[in-house]
């Protein structure tokens, strides 16, 4: 209360002054208490001497000024705050508290100090104007929102550091921060604006006893652009260390951030590098500076121009022998804001005095801080820094980009904080190399595809093979359609070369699907041929091979056991497996479809650029769980084609002739389509890296084994077909004219199944009879060892050993082979193009029931 009493009672005596010297002559100035806290660097060094003639020339020009801001005098009361917070606040209550009332306070202190102060501005009813860089911390307006700086703040470098980023798209950088307790602030402050640009930081290392160790580790991450904040006494240290590293050249891009309104100054400390070696190092670098003096040749508000103003200070140090501060030109300006605000405060409350009708009402302590506060925030003018404005709280201002160049810097570029807008000027930029460096080593992704001309190719075989299929499949249908007399023999065979097309017709159009990528296909329609590529080739696979183990199986049977219910199997063979095939790809398909998947290949060097490296990849159908899934797949395929290959090598035949032939294929085409599906498998794993190599082998495999298919099983038949049909044609010519009596087709079938039936009885008949024959003849030579040879001699005696033994050796083979059906049991007309397989089954039936009795004969 006591403070509020005096601010009352200064404001009645201006009041008073100005109402009883209204007529006073214009020389008479005001006086309004401004508190100075002296500035301190950051080991502590008094900055105050390099200061004060930039102040005394704003205060003199203050001056000189016409009314209202003439009317005034700013009266500056030092405050000697030190580096620590809690003294600094002290001293700070204690001129408080021993008047006069202040209403700013001019200048600043460290960051820890001028952050403690700012907290307790508002309660205190104080404003500060500062000519210090502000911390990122201090843009909390919500917490520092009676702190003012005409220096702008750190935010800004880093918002200029994000854009040069962003202008030559360099998004992967390291970051090398000076310890310290703004430069932290700033470094973290620079990590959420990359974050928020979406840019990468790959390393970050703080400045500790050994430079060299923290730049090191910078090479070792393999850092292309880095991002400095240090100040001017380690720059020559950091720069030694860069050149010994060989951090610097074409390959390298320094950017040096840390505020300061001056360029480097490489050598004036020791780093042990020659100055050579420091310019070499940092030649091409980058340095984000503050603009320390306007670039008009106009007069500003204090009727002084930026060059003006200069001399006159520099004039000042060499008569005071004073070392110059880069802050200058800012604390002159920050008088000018000071002035201004509270002569326009001022102003208002003598207007408000004189004619408002609360002129008898006395103005509260926050309603003059309000309105101290709103003057500041409205405060505009040239200045010697330039146009002096605030938003947010932050001045804005231009930062300038300085590249050093062989031995000096050369401005090319700014960055304007009030729009954010980077300005380059690229003909005085210059790189090291050809152009800027690059972030990191160049990766070029190059798409490993099946070419058009290997995908026509593969393509066009495919397709001839699937239209020579369909030609056979139709010329099957056809031959069902024929008189029964020309159809199959046995029941399912046919249905069976049916199901062996369809196949070889659907291994063929896998290869259709599998030479089509990414690239000329969309996302759903590549997964879509995904599934159909699987499904076409399990299926063509399961049906084709399926049949062929049929036949096996059946030709095993009537050769090894010769008993007809075990072929019964043999027929459910072919659903079982397509019902197993169908289960497992429908529960691959809804549980884990097919979908695109990348694979990257291990990298390559460029051989015209060390800089660049190539990274191949190529697209392919995979699922979450590939491995189990075709680990499932294979898990009954693979047994299966493993027992057929074990029967057809059962069963291979010793002989030769129609007999062998009728085994061999189907035991053959078993061992091709093993031979072709296994190595076909294995190519396709082991040339997964190389799609055009695994299409290519893939390919090759699937429609080889298809045209064998087709040459082997199909092709005979048909030749077959032609040949009986033309025999049949003679035969129905030869018996129209002889006999002219046209036997049906359905008498022969029934005459065909009885003579079979005939012939395994007559098997069995021969059988009995030759056991019979042979007890016979052990009967008679047991009765006859002991008479004596001569009383038999010339005696032509028929139940002899020697006539019956003639009568088994001739009559034996004519009984057996007089009903075999090349003789006379089945005729040959009766073949047809799909029943001759049947055929031969019969025939082999026969022949291995004949062999014990050639082997007792």
């Amino acid at each position: 209360m006591g403070g509020r009493a005096r601010l009352q009672d200064v404001f009645r005596l201006l009041l008073v002054c100005w109402s009883t010297l209204g007529s006073a002559p214009a020389q008479v100035r005001h006086p309004l208490p401004v508190l100075w806290m002296m500035p301190v660097g950051s080991r502590g060094e008094n900055l105050t001497a390099a200061l004060a003639p930039a102040l005394r020339l704003a205060l003199k020009d203050l001056e000189e000024q016409a009314p209202p801001l003439g009317n005034y005098e700013i009266q500056i009361q030092l405050l000697e705050a030190q580096c620590d917070p809690a003294e600094a606040l002290k001293a700070l209550f204690d001129t408080m508290w021993a008047g006069p009332r202040y209403l700013l306070l001019l200048g600043g202190a460290c960051p820890p100090v001028t952050s403690l102060i700012a907290r307790s501005l508002p309660p205190l009813d104080l404003l500060q104007v500062s000519f210090e860089a502000s911390s990122p911390v201090l843009s909390n307006r919500k917490w520092f929102g009676n702190l003012f700086s005409t220096l702008p703040s750190d935010r800004a470098l880093n918002q200029a550091v994000v854009k040069l980023l962003q202008r030559y798209r360099w998004s992967r950088v390291g970051v090398v921060t000076q310890d310290g307790a703004r430069l932290s602030e700033m470094k973290k402050d620079l990590f959420k604006q990359l974050q928020k640009a979406d840019l990468h930081v790959a390393a970050a290392e703080s400045l500790s006893e050994d430079v060299c160790s923290s730049v090191k580790r910078l090479k070792e991450k393999d850092i292309r652009i880095i991002i400095g904040q240090f100040e001017d006494d380690v720059v020559s240290e950091i720069f030694c260390c860069a050149y010994r590293l060989n951090l610097f050249g074409p390959r390298y891009q320094w950017i040096v951030a840390a505020g300061g309104t001056s360029g480097w100054r490489l050598g004036w400390h020791f780093s042990g590098c020659s100055v050579n070696s420091l310019l070499t190092a940092a030649d091409g670098s980058i340095k984000l500076q503050i603009r320390q003096l306007g670039t008009t040749n106009t007069p500003g508000v204090s009727g002084r121009t930026p060059q003006d103003y200069q001399d006159s200070y520099f004039r000042q140090l060499t008569e005071e022998r004073s070392e110059v501060n880069p802050l200058h030109a800012f604390a002159y300006d920050a008088v000018w804001v000071a002035a201004r605000a509270l002569s326009r405060v001022m102003e208002a409350l003598k207007h408000r005095e004189k004619y408002s009708a609360e002129r008898n009402v006395t103005v509260s302590e926050e309603e003059v801080e309000k309105m101290l506060l709103e003057a500041v925030k409205s405060t505009e003018f040239e200045g010697v820094t330039g146009p002096v404005f605030f938003r947010n709280g932050e001045r804005m201002t231009i930062l300038e980009l300085v590249q050093f160049q062989e031995s000096g810097g050369v401005l090319v570029g700014d960055f304007n904080t009030s729009n954010r807008h980077l300005r380059l000027m690229n003909h005085l930029l210059k790189f090291k190399g050809p152009g800027p460096a690059r972030d990191q080593t160049l990766v070029l992704l190059q798409q490993r595809h099946v070419s058009l001309l290997l995908y026509s190719v593969m393509s066009s075989a495919a397709a001839v093979i699937i239209i020579v299929s369909l030609i056979v499949l139709c010329f099957v249908l056809v031959g069902h359609k024929r008189p029964s007399s020309s159809r199959p023999l046995t029941s399912g065979s046919g249905s069976q070369d049916e199901l062996l097309l369809l196949g070889i017709v659907l291994c063929s159009s896998s290869v259709l699907f599998s030479g089509l990528d990414g690239a000329s296909l969309s996302d759903w329609t590549f997964d879509i041929f995904c599934s159909a590529r699987l499904w076409t080739l399990s299926l063509g696979h399961t049906l084709g091979f399926s049949v062929l183990f049929a036949r096996t199986w059946r030709i095993y049977f009537l050769c090894r056991v010769n008993h007809k219910r075990c072929l019964k199997p043999a027929r459910l063979v072919l659903l079982w497996l397509f019902l197993l095939d169908v289960l497992v790809l429908t529960s691959w398909q809804i549980l884990d479809p097919l979908r695109r998947a990348v694979l990257h290949h291990s990298t390559e060097s460029d051989s015209a650029d060390q800089d660049i490296i190539i990274r191949p990849f190529c697209e392919h159908c995979s699922s979450i769980n590939m491995e189990l899934w075709t680990t499932a797949l294979y898990g009954y395929k693979a047994p299966l084609m493993g027992l057929g290959s074990f029967l057809s090598w059962s069963i291979r035949p010793p002989e030769v002739g129609a007999v062998a032939l009728s085994r061999d294929l189907p035991t053959l085409s078993v061992f091709v389509v093993t031979l072709f599906s296994v190595t076909g498998a294995l190519a396709s794993l082991l040339t997964s890296h190389n799609p055009p190599l695994q299409f290519c082998l893939s390919g090759i495999f699937i429609l080889c084994c298809s045209v064998f298919i087709l040459s082997t099983m199909f092709t005979p038949k048909i030749l077959l077909v032609r040949w009986n049909d033309s025999e049949l044609q003679g035969e129905a010519a030869g018996e129209d004219e002889d006999d002219g009596d046209d036997e049906d087709g359905d008498e022969l079938s029934r005459l065909n199944q009885q003579l079979k039936s005939r012939t395994e009885q007559l098997d069995i008949e021969i059988e009995t009879i030759t056991l019979q024959l042979q007890e016979t003849f052990q009967f008679t030579t047991e009765n006859h060892a002991g008479i004596r040879s001569n009383e038999f001699l010339g005696q032509d005696t028929i139940n002899s050993p020697e006539q019956v033994r003639r009568r088994l050796s001739v009559q034996l083979p004519i009984l057996h082979h007089s009903y075999m059906p090349a003789v006379g049991g089945i005729s040959s007309s009766c073949s047809s193009l799909f029943s001759s397989q049947d055929v031969f089954i019969h025939l082999h039936d026969t022949s291995c029931s004949a062999q014990p009795i050639r082997e007792q004969q």
